[in-house]
């Protein structure tokens, strides 16, 4: 995977035994309400920490490591799951300076299950779908949200580098 500045992503990102693993972690993980990605914003969703010594932790570090050079200029500073309710509607907002990795954890996907992630690019909003284990990589300054599923949670698993 190559950095160019624009938003990618990478299809069956881990192998099926890993995709099953990081699923089961999402439905099992404690939660806390509400993350809040400007201060002039509600909270919305749960999230999960992800915490270094962490086997999940370790797998997405080493993973992204092994397929993106440019990392090695970069410095993970969190890991987390973003986990949205059924018909949720989060806000638009930036990261931050950085790159943003998204994996969706999930079973299955329809095109009427909704769960996209809309980015807002130049006066456009394009959406990106939430295929079950795709990873998907962005500029933190490009505006973005999450969108719900109808009718169950969508787990996302949120990574970030800063430059060193």
């Amino acid at each position: 995977m190559e950095w160019k500045g624009t938003i990618k992503y990478d299809d069956n990102f881990l192998n099926e035994n890993e995709s099953m693993k990081v699923l089961d972690y999402c439905h099992n993980c404690p939660y806390t309400y509400g993350e809040i990605d400007d201060d002039n914003l509600p909270p919305t969703g749960m999230i999960s920490e992800i915490e270094g010594g962490n086997e999940i932790y370790h797998l997405f570090e080493k993973r992204l490591n092994d397929k993106s050079a440019f990392l090695q200029n970069m410095t993970l500073y969190r890991m987390y799951i973003n986990c949205f309710v059924p018909n949720e509607n989060p806000y638009f907002h930036v990261d931050g300076e950085g790159i943003t990795f998204l994996y969706y954890a999930s079973e299955y996907w329809d095109l009427n299950d909704g769960g996209e992630t809309q980015f807002y690019l130049d006066g456009n909003i394009l959406g990106v779908p939430p295929v079950p284990n795709r990873l998907v990589m962005f500029d933190g300054m490009i505006q973005h949200r999450a969108t719900s599923f109808r009718t169950r949670h969508r787990f996302t698993v949120a990574i970030k580098y800063v430059p060193q």
